[in-house]
């Protein structure tokens, strides 16, 4: 029998009927170009009511802090990990689904803007990636601004994609017999199977008391064959996730394709209790594993003993994406329509740095992206692991600028230093045009040292509500959705009507359905709230 490690969330009675008090923001004043900037460009905000307390669950999720704003002139820079995974979003569609509001420390506001693709033009001079900037009016309070960066990785043309050597490991324990665990799993690997050709391989391990292979490496013009030994699957046992892991990668080392893309996909519910079951050991395994060039996606199914925090840092570690699969059309998401983006990684070890003016920044916030904050220094260090980036992935970060004057002046600040002097404040006329600069690090595969980009963010290219591109406003929507279901402090005017009066007219052709999805995620969340 499984240990019992399952955490209980507790909400006391008396947080319920207090609350949390939240002021509006101040107006900033008409002394310098944010301010007229951010007055000029102010939409009214549509109150909306705010979401209730979190649930009680057994599940786990790592505690997460919202980030808070930082003033310009002491904190300068701002540095963090890009993060390409989606989990966030489909884990907020089970609870919500369910008839409940997602735990809070679930929501990670970056992984329900990045679940969507947005029209960012991809790289057009042979770089691995292209990089956009766009600023705006900010929806949720008309004082302050938006700042957006995204990014679009290149994308391969059909029978350019590199052949992949995949090994399943699939967690075939007592608790993945539900209907949503599973079968599911079996599944969804049927639905990568389908996508895969002869110049692929695939092998299957399972671990449950014990670790063993099903499959060994078979080309993917036997796929009868494989489907056959995914259907033959059943679940019984407890779960020996670092024995299963151990014998994932000895198959993926014995068939190691240098010319191709080598990677393990384990699917489980992150209860790992028998074999390597410390957290520590196992990502010091993964992370040594991934130096070999063989990575780990993760994919999370069922809920009930859920291990979210352990999954998603064991993808982080394998220089792979997490995701979670709570339907069979996720599945086809992940597995199907975007499987180049899920397999093939085309940039490494992705770092972002801002710097922000202080003569036109007051302050600023980085929303979301908690887990993934590095320190200055780190950027420069390419020691420092870092998020990798899919072929076509988009990846979308948002900051929450405040004009410098009285709202900026009064955050939290420093005493004055003793042994140094503050750094000289640059002349209005310096650099009066310019919000921030953006500098970013990445390493192609199998390279050792980053590259860098740099490019500032004009004053001018800051855009009125009406003229914000349609991304910008269904990302900006998605964020305020993930504020809602945080009950950010941050959330200023917030509420379940705007998130649906920015992202209404901004859904787009959208293709395969998923911002339509999202707009019915917001009613049902507004329903339950109400």
């Amino acid at each position: 029998m499984k240990k019992n490690t399952r955490a209980v969330y507790v909400i006391p009675v008396w947080f319920l009927i207090a609350g949390c008090a939240m002021g509006n923001a101040g107006s900033a004043g008409p002394y310098d170009s944010l301010a007229l900037l951010a007055k000029g460009l102010a939409r009214d905000g549509i109150a909306g009511t705010d979401p209730g307390e979190g649930n009680f669950t057994t599940d786990e999720f790592d505690h997460i802090v919202d980030n808070p704003f930082l003033r310009a002139a002491e904190n300068p820079l701002s540095t963090f990990s890009i993060d390409v995974d989606t989990a966030g979003y489909s884990i907020a569609r089970h609870f919500i689904s369910n008839g409940m509001l997602p735990p809070k420390s679930s929501v990670r506001i970056e992984e329900l803007i990045n679940y969507f693709d947005y029209n960012y033009p991809p790289p057009q001079d042979g770089s691995p990636f292209a990089v956009h900037t766009e600023a705006g009016a900010c929806p949720w309070n008309g004082d302050h601004l938006l700042a957006r960066i995204a990014v679009k990785g290149r994308e391969f043309t059909q029978g350019e994609r590199p052949r992949v050597n995949l090994v399943f490991l699939l967690d075939v324990s007592g608790s993945m017999g539900e209907a949503n665990k599973l079968p599911l799993v079996k599944s969804a690997m049927g639905l990568l199977v389908d996508k895969l050709d002869g110049a692929d391989r695939i092998a299957l391990c399972v671990y449950a008391g014990a670790a063993g292979t099903v499959l060994p490496p078979t080309s993917c013009d036997n796929k009868d064959r494989i489907l056959s030994a995914l259907d033959r699957l059943s679940a019984g046992g407890s779960t020996a996730g670092g024995a299963g892991l151990q014998l994932a990668y000895k198959l993926a080392e014995e068939n190691f394709d240098p010319a191709g893309i080598n990677r393990i996909i384990l699917c489980t519910d992150g209860d790992f209790n028998v074999g390597i079951s410390n957290r520590s050991d196992l990502e010091d395994l993964i992370k040594k594993k991934a130096q070999s060039g063989v990575y780990l996606t993760v994919l999370g199914f069922g809920m009930g003993n859920y291990r979210d925090g352990t999954l998603k840092q064991l993808a982080s570690k394998g220089n792979g994406n997490y995701g979670y699969i709570d339907t069979i059309e996720e599945a086809q998401k992940i597995l199907g329509d975007q499987l180049t983006g899920t397999l093939v990684t085309i940039a490494q070890d992705v770092k972002i740095q801002v710097e922000f003016n202080p003569v036109t920044v007051g302050a600023h916030r980085l929303l979301g992206y908690e887990n993934r904050i590095l320190r200055a220094e780190e950027f420069n260090d390419d020691t420092v692991d870092a998020g990798d980036i899919g072929a076509g992935r988009t990846v979308t970060a948002f900051y929450e600028l405040v004009p410098p004057g009285e709202e900026a002046d009064n955050l939290p600040g420093t005493d004055p230093l003793k042994y140094s002097s503050p750094p000289d404040t640059p002349s209005p006329a310096a650099y009066a045009d310019e919000l921030l600069t953006v500098k970013i690090r990445y390493k192609l595969p199998k390279e050792t040292e980053s590259r860098l980009l740099s490019f500032p963010l004009k004053t001018a290219s800051v855009r009125s509500a009406r003229d914000a591109s349609a991304d910008f406003k269904f990302a900006a929507a998605a964020a305020a959705f993930g504020m809602l279901l945080r009950d950010s402090p941050h959330r200023g005017n917030a509420g379940f009507d705007m998130v649906l009066a920015l992202a209404e007219p901004s859904v787009g052709q959208d293709r395969y359905g998923y911002r339509r999805g999202f707009l019915n995620l917001v009613k049902e969340a507004k329903k339950i709230k109400a």
